[in-house]
């Protein structure tokens, strides 16, 4: 397994690989309203990351199967379908968390260890940028995940989606140091 930086190369594996990861990884945590209306108003590459250089692919054999980065940027959550331009500022290091953003594993290829690698890469990439924590907005199915990395919840909430339907999540920290 590869892990390198995301590009603009990536995008059309990545727009196959968000919903083919979100529609077979959220069943059983999520209506198939919510997970259709979380890939149409939520889920999405997130082309600030790649521009920053800060978002990671998992490649085997030339296929992407695990995507995820962190971020500089006050967006909690989001792909660029969520955006307005030039609204998305940078965080102050020393007194803002980074940001863990956009994972998304290929269901043939969770639970073997792909989103952990992705984890540590953004980690010690946060860490070197000045960070002294990080947090993420937390689908259901990926807080097992985050916990596991000892990201410990510290907030619930739901996002409104669209037509009634709204999207339960989980806003979960972490303090991160050199090791």
């Amino acid at each position: 397994m590869l892990i390198r930086k995301g590009t603009f190369a990536d995008i059309p594996q990545l727009e196959r690989l968000i919903p083919e990861s979100a529609r077979g990884l959220s069943s059983g945590y999520y209506t198939p309203e919510q997970i259709e209306g979380a890939i149409t108003h939520v889920f999405g590459v997130d082309s600030q990351l790649i521009i920053d250089e800060t978002y990671f692919v998992a490649e085997i054999d030339g296929q992407l199967v695990g995507c995820g980065g962190w971020s500089k940027r006050k967006t909690l959550y989001g792909g660029d379908q969520m955006k307005r331009p030039g609204d998305d500022p940078l965080l102050d290091p020393k007194t803002e968390p980074a940001r863990i953003r956009a994972f998304f594993v290929h269901p043939d290829w969770a639970r073997r260890g792909i989103g952990g690698r992705i984890i540590a890469e953004c980690e010690t990439a946060a860490l070197d940028a000045g960070f002294s924590a990080i947090e993420i907005i937390a689908t259901l199915p990926g807080i097992p995940l985050y916990e596991h990395f000892n990201y410990e919840p510290v907030e619930h909430f739901q996002i409104p989606l669209a037509d009634g339907v709204s999207l339960p999540l989980a806003r979960m920290r972490k303090t991160i140091r050199k090791q």
